[in-house]
């Protein structure tokens, strides 16, 4: 079954077929649209697959969308969480508080978002602004780039691991960890039918968004994670994949392998980027000299903001790869093809 994107005005609840319901909720603002929320039949009651924003036009497309298809959100057994985004989290909350729900979430997100709940307004602007300035960002780049972020999501009463089977009466959904997009992104195989719901991690027409915060973290390799949990879906076979974004589509696998081509080309680009340059890059500069959707100078701050994430994850990988070397002590942090 496809359901090809269209404006969020044209999508509308539909039975996808084996107990498993699709309903679109709006996004306010976001040229993603909207978020696919799955809300699976049992016995117990439904459980959903993520919940989208929190906004009250949100708020009644879910309410609304799930009594179109016969569901009552106050009857919602549960709410499994992909990852800790707005688009995914942010009504999980809601849900809980109409219905008693639990909240599921793997536990490196639901780490993240203790430490969401615990960070002061002004201490994440600041965490923002330093970031910037240590990528090579000029002072009134990070003012511009240095904004609010949203309330976080709900902390999860149900911590999940790799392996592990959601509470849901009568089928068999089992939790696949596939970090990278976030530490804690997970998707979940509903074995009984051989369909997967893939959250952000495995998409039909883009690929998510895979940055490293702060961009200078020389610990972690998101891509790299990113990259191997692809290996990952990939070895669960041609399933029928339910992304939380644009359309239901046959053979994850297929499409895991080629999101995985796609960010080895942008490697090998970013690659001979840096060997073109007469000197070390920061990470502002190699994110402005990338190709983007649009040109730099057109990009609005929030998105040079990923896109300087985005270039920060990639340089981590060929660090850990052993192409390319950060200079010591520089600051803003510098790079160059390793000799």
């Amino acid at each position: 079954m496809k359901s090809r994107r269209r404006p969020y005005s044209e999508q509308h609840p539909f039975d996808a077929g084996g107990g498993v319901w699709s309903v679109p909720v709006p996004i306010p603002g976001n040229p993603l649209g909207y978020t696919l929320v799955y809300a699976i039949e049992s016995p117990a009651g439904p459980v959903l697959v993520d919940a989208g924003w929190n906004h009250p036009e949100a708020w009644l497309a879910l309410r609304e969308g799930l009594g179109a298809v016969g569901m009552d959100v106050r009857e919602v057994r549960g709410v499994v969480v992909t990852h800790f985004h707005p688009d995914h989290a942010g009504l999980a909350g809601r849900v809980r508080e109409e219905s008693g729900a639990w909240i599921a979430m793997h536990e490196a997100d639901a780490a993240l978002v203790r430490l969401m709940h615990d960070l002061e307004e002004s201490a994440h602007r600041d965490f923002q602004a330093d970031m910037l300035r240590r990528a090579g960002a000029g002072a009134v780049e990070v003012e511009e780039a240095t904004g609010h972020r949203p309330r976080p999501p709900a902390v999860p009463d149900l911590i999940l691991q790799d392996g592990d089977l959601v509470d849901l009466p009568g089928r068999r959904l089992r939790t696949v960890w596939t970090p990278g997009h976030t530490p804690g992104h997970v998707c979940l195989h509903l074995e009984d039918a051989d369909r997967l719901f893939t959250g952000d991690h495995v998409l039909p027409a883009i690929t998510p968004h895979i940055g490293i915060y702060p961009y200078d973290r020389a610990d972690v390799d998101p891509l790299g994670d990113f990259l191997d949990s692809l290996e990952k879906v990939k070895g669960l076979g041609e399933l029928e994949a339910l992304p939380a974004h644009e359309w239901i589509f046959q053979d994850t696998a297929a499409r895991a392998a080629e999101i995985g081509v796609h960010h080895e080309e942008k490697l090998r680009r970013l690659t001979a980027l840096l060997g073109e340059a007469q000197e070390p890059l920061t990470i502002w500069e190699v994110a402005s000299r990338m190709t983007w959707n649009r040109p730099w100078e057109e990009l609005p701050p929030m998105l040079r903001g990923m896109a300087a994430g985005e270039a920060a994850a990639h340089l981590r990988t060929l660090e850990v790869r052993g192409m390319i070397r950060r200079m010591a002590g520089a600051d803003p942090v510098r790079f160059v093809l390793h000799s």
